[in-house]
């Protein structure tokens, strides 16, 4: 069973993140020939607040 975790910044919409776990699942499924209904995706939100860059939180380069 293919389990695959993406981490993504907070603030997307949700109808964004539904055709980003029907893509990968499609192309997961496409390229091992797994069914689909042994796909897992999983979606991990961070605040911007708790992810940084150069030791800089998103919320604070990107304003």
């Amino acid at each position: 069973m293919p389990i695959v975790t993406i981490q993504l910044i907070e603030g997307r919409e949700e109808s964004d993140i539904e055709k980003l776990m029907t893509a990968v699942t499609e192309t997961i499924s496409q390229s091992i020939s797994a069914p689909k209904e042994n796909i897992r995706v999983i979606i991990q939100e961070t605040p911007k607040t708790h992810w940084s860059i150069g030791g800089e939180s998103i919320q604070k380069l990107r304003g």
